[in-house]
């Protein structure tokens, strides 16, 4: 770019405007001339435009060198080292990074009890389209979740045809569960993926969660479960029904279709705003001694969190 100077300096793609997410397995990533490639076992080269994708899922049998995490970073991408069918999460890059003020926002809302029962009684009301019932508690409203999601997976099970013995899987062997709980795991897992994706792009953690708690992803499952029986559930179950010799992909490619044609990505962000909103309290203030950025932050075309 040092050549051009009249030219402006490149600026993350808005998470809205980006295809859901890309598998990758086998190969190796890197960057050739200036493109992000994926080199298959042959050496044959295949450009990916990493700019326009919102989540990388690395499966295994996959190398990434240092120059390609770079470039993911910088247009805002989020890296994610998966097992096989993308049904395990064993690392994830954080490809903006929080911001402050969001981060603060988020964890007054989760430590209040008051606040956070605000911002759960918001996500069952967005999740089954209908107000929780009133003086309940968080523990109250996850126990009524819980048994009107095992309802909907019977219901589901039946309209597909598919057996179902109940949500049963082991997350150090997922590939020992049956055919419908391998394809439900394929495709939250997908899911989960672009959900963290939207977090850190809005500069929010995903650990700071509201339903879920106690693990890295806790605030990704608050998010994904809102909308995971509108499309995501249900596909599973359809492609389940079919008995495919590869689920998993199966699974992949279908969620990859629904998540372009419901525009999900659009939507994911402002979802989480109004989710947070409900706590009704504002984004803190700096206080009057802390010192701001002696350098000031430039505006950038990506989404909160996506780093300049």
């Amino acid at each position: 770019m040092s050549n051009y100077p009249d030219l402006p300096k490149l600026k993350p793609i808005p998470i809205k405007e980006r295809i859901s997410l890309f598998f990758v397995s086998p190969g190796h990533v890197d960057v050739h001339d200036g493109a992000f490639v994926i080199v298959d076992k042959n050496g044959i080269r295949k450009q990916l435009p990493i700019g326009g994708v919102a989540c990388l899922l690395l499966e295994p049998g996959t190398r990434i060198s240092h120059t390609a995490v770079v470039m993911a970073a910088k247009v805002g991408t989020l890296l994610l080292w998966v097992g096989q069918g993308g049904v395990r999460l064993y690392a994830a890059g954080q490809p903006g990074g929080a911001r402050a003020d969001r981060l603060l926002y988020q964890a007054d809302l989760a430590r209040d009890d008051s606040t956070r029962l605000k911002v759960v009684r918001k996500m069952y009301a967005m999740r089954f389209g209908e107000e929780p019932p009133a003086k309940r508690s968080v523990d109250q409203l996850r126990g009524i979740e819980g048994a009107r999601v095992r309802a909907l997976y019977k219901q589901l099970a039946k309209q597909y045809g598919v057996p179902w013995k109940g949500r049963k899987y082991d997350p150090q062997n997922w590939m020992a569960g049956d055919l419908p709980n391998q394809c439900i795991s394929a495709a939250t897992a997908a899911l989960y993926g672009i959900s963290e994706a939207g977090i850190l792009a809005a500069g929010y953690s995903p650990a700071i969660g509201f339903i879920h708690t106690g693990k890295p992803q806790s605030f990704v499952y608050d998010i994904a479960d809102i909308v995971k029986f509108e499309e995501i559930v249900p596909l599973a179950f359809k492609i389940a029904a079919q008995k495919p010799d590869n689920p998993e992909r199966e699974v992949r490619l279908a969620c990859r279709d629904a998540f372009r044609k419901s525009r999900l990505l659009k939507e994911l962000i402002p979802m989480i705003e109004k989710v947070l909103a409900a706590g009704s309290i504002s984004l803190p203030v700096p206080a009057p001694e802390q010192v701001l950025p002696v350098i000031p932050n430039e505006e950038g075309l990506g989404d909160a969190g996506h780093r300049n």
